[in-house]
């Protein structure tokens, strides 16, 4: 998935990820990637690790 589409959803509250210039401040977006890739990193781990269960079944099963 891109970023852009993760974060797009997300409706943060103004007051506590901007500073007086109204700007973002870039520790917090930092922060928030790293979640994401943490977040995707254990999806993927959990779709392979289900990958290679299914595959391991299928193959038990055309051995018997």
């Amino acid at each position: 998935m891109s970023s852009q589409i993760k974060f797009e959803n997300h409706s943060l509250p103004v007051e506590n990820h901007k500073n007086k210039q109204g700007r973002v401040k870039l520790t917090d977006l930092v922060s928030r990637m790293n979640e994401e890739k943490k977040k995707e990193r254990n999806s993927n781990i959990a779709l392979s690790i289900a990958a290679v269960s299914a595959i391991t079944v299928f193959g038990i099963i055309l051995s018997i």
